[in-house]
């Protein structure tokens, strides 16, 4: 992943953080900065360069400022975290261009069909809680987005590995056998 690109989007979201969200950042963070460094830090790249240094953040491992930045209400700053993991994930751990394109159907039938269900399905596919727990929180009200947010860590997660036939096998051990009936008829659709 570019460090360079990760460190913009940080710079990017310190840009956009009011002197109230960073003093909220900056209580948050209480358990992980002590005192002395958190009164010396007046900026957003400040407070994120503390958590670097202290292991908290870097490219691969963002969810804790994810957190941090649900919890201040910034849903729009989540997302411009989230969008650099998916496109700085490595392109060579991804399926093939037709396996990719097989999951990106069946994404669109698992999230249109799968409702409230959808943390067995997370565990199945071998997410972890807190893992869950992060996916729940990007969009709480929204069933179809978290069933989407659900399949880009697993697919994250898997890499190449990834595979509908996986995804398939999962949704029926969990019994969701019409959803994965859905699914395999959108993808003999695709193929005709």
């Amino acid at each position: 992943m570019s460090s360079f690109r990760f460190h913009a989007v940080l710079l990017s979201i310190s840009n956009e953080l009011s002197p109230d969200e960073l003093n909220k950042l900056k209580f948050l963070c209480v358990p992980l900065i002590g005192k002395r460094d958190r009164e010396s830090i007046d900026t957003g790249s400040k407070l994120f360069q503390t958590l670097t240094e202290r292991g908290s953040l870097a490219p691969d491992r963002t969810e804790r400022l994810s957190e941090l930045l649900t919890e201040i209400h910034r849903p729009d700053l989540v997302q411009k975290l989230t969008q650099f993991r998916n496109t700085a994930s490595d392109p060579d751990n991804q399926p093939d261009e037709r396996e990719r394109a097989r999951l990106e159907v069946a994404t669109e039938v698992v999230s249109q069909n799968l409702g409230r269900q959808w943390r067995k399905l997370g565990r199945k596919l071998g997410l972890s809680e807190p893992k869950l727990e992060s996916v729940s929180q990007r969009h709480p009200a929204d069933l179809e987005e978290t069933a989407v947010e659900l399949l880009k860590e697993w697919r994250r997660l898997r890499g190449a590995q990834a595979q509908t036939d996986e995804l398939l096998g999962a949704l029926r051990a969990c019994e969701y056998n019409l959803t994965a009936d859905k699914v395999e008829d959108r993808l003999a659709e695709q193929q005709k």
